[in-house]
């Protein structure tokens, strides 16, 4: 591996404008397919395996022609000062709003509130439905204009009005303030670690093509994968932060090299063949735990962690190829000023050439050998303080915060602040029945009996009349509950309504099933979190696997995987403590709390198990080839921190802040993501990694590199640690560098 990445880093300083061109035309080809590929279409939400989705996959086979695949918007009207909706003044104003509303161009129909008795039984409340021809991404700015100004009129006649539903959502999709305010805080910290304007820059820019390739390709292949334009999202975040990081590394190795005074293009071939390994490990760790997002179920997901991979797999060829040329274009520019005097990239021999106690000790340095000598403490009061942490999510609540979680300030918020108002909680999260009465022989009498029986449960406030399809076996109605929709007391609802189905089936004859939005919701929650132990079992085993080629080692990898769980869970507890029960909501702009997306745990496991391999393997690996070198387990740790603890703290400040960005997006799903994956990487980088790792290996001494014989065996040998390039030819300099070294300097 290590000699085959030297010869590849080589090949690349030496042809650079080959490999620059490649890269150039590889853009420009994807870029020109994602300009004329057709638009990605609105992704219809599935989830095989539930009975919300059998339901609904009922509905449309026995109800051909009626599913509402365009935006809606749902128009609500309130009367002031507590008057009528139906008064004359009040009534002619909605009515002249619903007529005005109709008049769009991509308007399929308007419920009037008056004739489908869509009115509170006080009278203050009405709405009127909208529905339109096409899905929310294709709504045109006019469409969207003229609901806007409606809105704007009805109000001005004294009513108060406002507006949710599909219509209303803003256009999704990657890019925006959020990756901006990420990038320049990358570019600071990348400023602070080297110093040097070109060497944060280099990373910069690299990642930003990678980014370019990867979501190019995706807008190419959009129409035809079936990709939905939020497949992107997780992809363009991943892209930028690993691309980032990869590149990180292997400008901080080559940088080293130069110190040793390597000539350029041997410095680029050795970065590429120790650093480069160690980025393809890492980049196949999070490539496993991407991937593995299939295991849910959920097709979604699993597009979206395919495409995240395949902004990982760019990231890392990127970094192996690209990074190195453009080290060839400039090989003086990214060393320190005072390093381009000389001509190496910082005054003294390398670290090959001292002895450790001769060498200059830095902050890594420093704080490894302050945990060495206070192993015990360090380790408990990290475990601890992260077990801290993670109390809070034993309460944790799965759901799918709604309208009722945004601002405000929004109209989709107070749209459902006054439909509440006036039709009560439950009615923004109704209940859909389906039942089936096929072969029955009054399917009518059936549904009708079923209908009763639900109505008369506790909790339900009522029962719309049923809808037959033209066959009349099959049958549709809605149930208000008493709860809102996100409330424990409606999942319970949905629990007994369907516990007690045995029971109804039996004396009617016909079969029914339960969906709708807030059955959606908890059918969700439910598979999530049955599927959450089988993903984590295949991702940690197949990582651990992994782990232990390239560090021979059977405990460390153990470790790390441990290490990774105890973060996560503390992430998901401060989550809980903020999103969930409210503990400093208010700093971050969170105005309603409520039950944590059901998504999350999966997206924070898979997304942050990868990240936190990287920072593993990027500071272990250089343990392990201190150790490999002849280093005790004490010096070889110190090692380990001496050369790539500054670039592991520069790394994960990256990654925090591209996450942390999103923490400013007023979409509560999108705060909620950034926030856990920023307190995610916060606790393994710094916790675990800088301070728990170095305290058990210290504590294992030896042990921590046994591997049992059968396993080392039966485990392929990769030279991660560059051992081949130490002792074969590679490491003496090519009669061609000793010219390149002069030049170089000059």
């Amino acid at each position: 591996m290590a000699t085959f990445l030297y010869r590849l880093g080589r090949l690349a300083f030496r042809r650079r404008w080959y490999v620059a061109l490649v890269w150039a035309a590889v853009l420009a080809a994807v870029g020109l397919g994602a300009i004329k590929a057709p638009a990605a279409a609105d992704e219809e939400f599935s989830m095989p395996g539930i009975e919300s989705q059998k339901a609904f996959d009922l509905m449309e086979e026995r109800f051909p022609g009626t599913s509402a695949d365009g935006a809606t918007a749902r128009v609500v009207f309130v009367a002031p000062d507590g008057g009528k909706v139906t008064a004359a003044g009040n009534r002619r104003a909605v009515e002249e709003a619903v007529t005005e509303l109709a008049d769009g161009s991509q308007v399929a129909s308007v419920a009037d509130p008056f004739t489908t008795k869509a009115v509170s039984k006080d009278g203050t409340t009405a709405y009127a439905t909208v529905g339109y021809k096409v899905g929310p991404s294709e709504l045109t700015d006019a469409s969207r204009s003229q609901l806007e100004e409606t809105l704007v009129e009805a109000r001005d006649s004294g009513l108060t009005v406002e507006a949710g539903g599909t219509a209303m959502e803003a256009e999704g999709g990657p890019g925006g303030a959020a990756e901006l305010i990420g990038v320049a805080m990358a570019a600071v910290v990348l400023l602070v670690t080297f110093g040097s304007l070109a060497a944060a820059g280099l990373p910069l820019l690299t990642a930003l093509i990678g980014v370019g390739v990867s979501m190019a390709t995706i807008l190419t292949l959009a129409s035809t994968l079936g990709l939905s334009t939020t497949t992107g999202t997780l992809a363009m975040m991943l892209g930028l932060a690993v691309g980032i990081d990869y590149a990180l590394f292997v400008v901080s190795r080559y940088r080293e090299e130069r110190a040793r005074g390597r000539t350029p293009q041997e410095a680029a071939g050795l970065a590429a063949g120790t650093a480069g390994s160690a980025v393809v490990f890492a980049g196949l760790t999070v490539v496993i735990a991407l991937a593995g997002l299939a295991v849910v179920g959920i097709p979604m997901l699993t597009k979206m962690g395919l495409a995240a991979a395949g902004a990982v797999v760019v990231g890392v060829l990127i970094a192996l190829t690209l990074v190195p040329a453009l080290l060839g274009f400039w090989p003086n520019a990214v060393l320190t000023r005072r390093a381009r005097r000389s001509g190496r990239a910082e005054q003294g021999a390398g670290p090959q050439e001292r002895g450790p106690r001769d060498a200059k000790a830095n902050g890594g340095t420093r704080w490894a050998r302050f945990v060495l000598r206070r192993p015990v403490p360090v380790l408990l009061l990290g475990v601890v303080g992260l077990g801290a942490l993670a109390v809070p999510m034993t309460d944790l609540q799965l759901g799918m915060p709604g309208d009722e979680a945004k601002s405000t300030s929004t109209t989709e918020r107070r749209a459902y602040d006054a439909l509440a108002e006036g039709f009560g909680p439950g009615f923004n999260g109704p209940l859909t029945i389906v039942v089936d009465a096929e072969g029955d022989s009054d399917p009518k009498g059936a549904v009708e009996a079923v209908a009763e029986e639900i109505g008369a449960t506790k909790g339900v406030v009522s029962v719309s009349p049923a809808q037959f399809n033209e066959a009349g076996d099959t049958a549709v109605f809605s149930v208000v509950p008493a709860t809102a929709p996100t409330d424990e007391r409606t999942t319970n609802l949905v629990e007994t309504i369907r516990g007690e189905r045995p029971g109804v089936e039996s004396g009617t004859g016909a079969t029914f099933e339960v969906t709708g939005t807030t059955a959606l919701n908890i059918d969700i929650s439910d598979k999530v979190q049955a599927a959450l132990v089988p993903y984590l079992v295949i991702v940690v085993g197949l990582a651990i696997l992994l782990l232990m080629v390239v560090f021979r080692s059977l405990l460390v990898p153990l470790k790390a995987a441990l290490g990774f769980l105890l973060s996560v869970l503390a992430s998901l507890g401060v989550v809980v403590l903020v999103f969930q029960q409210g503990h400093g909501a208010g700093i971050l702009g969170v105005e309603q709390t409520g039950p944590i997306m059901s998504l999350m745990p999966i997206f924070l496991v898979g997304i942050v198990f990868g990240l936190a391999m990287d920072y593993e393997v990027f500071l272990v690996s250089r343990m392990r080839e201190a150790y490999v070198h002849g280093e005790s387990p004490d010096q070889a740790v110190v090692s380990g921190f001496k050369h790539s603890a500054r670039v592991v703290v520069a790394a994960a400040l990256i990654m925090i802040a591209v996450f942390a960005g999103f923490i400013g997006e007023s979409d509560p799903m999108i705060k909620m993501i950034g926030f856990g994956l920023a307190s995610a990487v916060l606790f393994d980088a710094f916790v675990v990694r800088m301070a728990i790792v170095p305290a058990v290996l210290a504590l294992l001494g030896h042990r921590a590199w046994w591997l049992p014989r059968a396993l080392d065996r039966l485990l392929p040998r990769v030279d991660v640690e560059g051992e081949a390039l130490n002792r074969g030819p590679a490491a003496a300099p090519a009669p061609s560098d000793t010219a390149e070294l002069e030049v170089a300097r000059t």
